[in-house]
């Protein structure tokens, strides 16, 4: 097999982003989009990803310290 085979499915699952959650490792499902306004300016806004089972405990996380701004799906989910 020479330089330009196809990955493996194994390697394509490795490239995939992954729920920002600790020691998950599910693929990402949806975009949390935050800011600490403390610290960061109107025009910046972090992301943390999310799979369907932390999707709710991470906005949570953002939501009671006044960071999160928005979620929506995660392009390609």
């Amino acid at each position: 097999m020479g330089p330009f085979t196809a990955a493996s499915s194994a390697d394509s699952l490795e490239d995939q982003p992954r729920c920002s959650a600790k020691a998950c490792v599910a693929a990402a499902e949806f975009q949390l989009h935050w800011r600490n306004p403390g610290i960061h300016s109107q025009a910046r806004t972090k992301v943390w990803l999310a799979c369907s089972d932390h999707r709710a405990t991470l906005g949570e996380f953002l939501s009671s310290r006044g960071f999160l701004i928005g979620i929506e799906p995660y392009p390609g989910a």
